[in-house]
């Protein structure tokens, strides 16, 4: 049987615990941290300061890390082959436990629709050799596919839908049951479950509320039930549907420290040194860990133990501060080098001067912009801590967790494991950094004004779907810098040749601390980063001398969108669903890959960049 394998990035992502993966004969559940392999040297340590500490106080806050207990970030497992030819990995339980044969009866139609009706069948009821067929009493065998439909509550908890329940409620029955489908299509009215007694239920009835029960707190990835329990009523929930699983993914850019070579080479193994908590601890790290000895081993065990503490307490001083501030102080600070510019080098980037990529330029406005930085490398460290069901989390506009009432619904990935697993990539990008004088100018004009209250309305409607403590709204700045972002990464991707899908964003609008309504920072990261030490090719650093043109093109694409005039004349306060939280904005002009954006799509208006067929007079850029 060949291998079923993942990449490490999406066991951090995509297919997280929790998450359900189908394979060529079953649907199988992604299993906990403590049903990870994680023996030898199947895994690496990362160290960031920054990113455990913030986790750490995120999930005290959920009472789902102990005081006193610090946590560490590990790589998923990798493959390593072991003495009798057998694997590390990820143990991933079966779910659902419910099957439908493939062989099907066909019965007589009706309204001109062909209907047949294929056996449900459980998990045991499988031929032990392999479980991939099923026997029917009179001689014929099947081969099975897991059922479409389980079911989920609103914390995450997932299970097996209870067919006989929910087809016979308390009555007993043991007769075999059905799944009758009528036509071609997926419609829920066309689709029943059918008992051997007689009984049938539609589809389509298991949307009704309650109709599921009550959740039990089930957890199979955990193997286990929620211990603090659970009554909420489940919902019906398509396996492969996208609303099963959304990762919470905590995300920080490395950022350099001006040190010593003694403390450079601590934060090379400080991951591999976290429970270390005295000078004897150094030596008996140095005695039992090789690599620890190949690294320090020629210094002395009090120099280490203080460059430690002192990594430790810097790390602490930004604890309480979202880390895209730590970030954009950086990247904006103006500093001809920022890094170091060696191959080890966590960051490394450029602030240009402005006869690099402003010289001659007559035909577009600059004005907006004070500096452009090439990033030629910089690491980006994702850790997974959670994950929802049916909804996202959004976050904040200052890119730190979401919302309490949000991350409290957000499901555990273990049952109080000390370490999280998370990856780290190297690559490398630009940032364009704006002065927040010129962003305070163009906002306090009255044509802004106006489209900023349509703004409002649209998130003030969409903010409707949730119960309690609704997203904040980001702030036109934002929507005004996210937009911008997409149209350069789309531009960029034509001119740089790496795939849109590739390249990545953070957008920097901070709120000022002390004066309301203003901005201390407005900046955009465009950046890809890739597994590995050696990144990327600097396709992104090389089309920083360009960017005016490329800023001028990216502007230019979306005056007119291929969809006018209905996408400029979209009105935000008047939508429903995410819709309302746009402005002109669609497909075929600002939308693109979600694995490429921070917000999902989210918070997007062209009309805040360049005048459209709309004219609403609030274009930052004239035409």
């Amino acid at each position: 049987m060949a291998r079923n394998e993942q990449r490490l990035s999406q066991l951090v992502s995509t297919f997280g615990p929790g998450a359900m993966i189908d394979l060529p004969t079953r649907s199988v559940v992604v299993g906990g941290l403590e049903r990870w392999d994680m023996s030898g040297d199947s895994f690496s340590t990362i160290n960031e300061p920054r990113l455990s500490f913030r986790l750490e106080q995120l999930l005290r806050s959920q009472d789902r890390l102990p005081e006193g207990v610090h946590l560490t970030l590990r790589t998923p497992p990798k493959v390593v082959e072991g003495v009798r030819g057998t694997s590390s990995g990820v143990d991933a339980p079966v779910f659902p436990r419910w099957f439908v044969c493939d062989v099907a009866d066909e019965l007589g139609g009706e309204g001109g629709k062909a209907s047949r009706r294929r056996q449900l069948v459980k998990w045991g009821d499988l031929d032990p050799k392999g479980r991939r067929r099923f026997h029917f009493d009179d001689g014929r065998k099947s081969e099975v596919s897991p059922i479409r439909f389980v079911c989920a509550c609103d914390d995450g908890h997932l299970d097996d839908i209870d067919w006989r329940y929910v087809v016979h409620g308390v009555t007993s029955c043991a007769e075999p049951m059905w799944m009758e489908e009528r036509g071609t299509s997926a419609d829920p009215s066309d689709t029943n479950i059918v008992c051997g007694c007689g009984r049938r239920l539609s589809l389509k009835d298991l949307f009704l509320p309650g109709r599921l029960g009550k959740c039990k707190g089930e957890r199979p990835w955990l193997q286990d039930r929620d211990p603090a329990g659970c009554e909420k009523s489940l919902k019906l929930l398509t396996r492969t549907a996208t609303n099963t699983y959304f990762p919470q993914v905590y995300t920080v850019i490395s950022l350099p420290s001006e040190v010593d070579e003694l403390s450079r080479l601590v934060g090379e193994v400080a991951g591999e040194m976290a429970d270390v908590a005295s000078v004897e601890d150094v030596a008996l790290a140095k005695r039992f860990n090789a690599k620890i000895k190949a690294t320090l081993g020629a210094y002395d065990d009090q120099d280490i133990f203080d460059r430690l503490i002192a990594l430790k307490e810097n790390a602490q001083v930004d604890l309480g501060k979202p880390p895209q501030h730590a970030e954009f102080a950086v990247f904006a600070s103006g500093r001809p080098q920022i890094g170091h510019n060696r191959p080890d080098a966590k960051l490394y980037a450029e602030t240009l001067a402005p006869d690099r990529w402003r010289a001659g330029v007559t035909d577009i406005d600059l004005s907006p912009i004070l500096n452009l930085v090439a990033v030629h490398r910089l690491r980006e460290v994702s850790c997974l801590y959670g994950f929802t069901r049916f909804e996202a989390a959004p976050t904040s506009s200052e890119g730190d967790f979401e919302d309490i009432q949000l991350a409290v619904r957000g499901a555990p990935i273990s049952q109080g494991a000390d370490w999280l697993p998370a990856i780290e990539q190297f690559g490398e990008g630009l940032f364009i950094h704006f002065d927040p004088a010129r962003i305070a100018a163009w906002l306090a004009s009255a044509a802004v004004g106006g489209r900023e209250a349509k703004l409002l309305a649209g998130h003030a409607h969409w903010q409707k779907r949730f119960a309690t403590s609704p997203p904040n709204y980001p702030g036109t700045p934002y929507i005004l810098l996210h937009s911008l972002s997409h149209a350069l990464m789309s531009e960029i991707a034509l001119d740089c040749g790496y795939p849109a899908s590739s390249l990545k964003e953070r957008i920097y609008a901070l709120p000022s601390r002390r004066t309301a309504g203003a901005y201390d920072g407005c900046g955009i990261l465009i950046y890809t980063a890739t597994p590995g030490a050696q990144g990327t090719l600097g396709g992104l650093v090389a089309a920083a001398p360009r960017f005016p043109a490329l800023l001028k093109s990216a502007l230019e694409r979306l005056s007119i969108c291929s969809n006018d005039p209905v996408c400029a004349d979209h009105e935000p306060d008047n939508r429903s669903g995410d819709r309302a939280t746009h402005g002109a904005a669609c497909h075929s002009c600002l939308l693109i890959s979600e694995t490429s954006c921070e917000r999902r799509n989210q918070y997007l208006d062209r009309s805040l960049l360049v005048r459209t067929m709309a004219d609403d007079g609030a274009e930052l850029f004239p035409n």
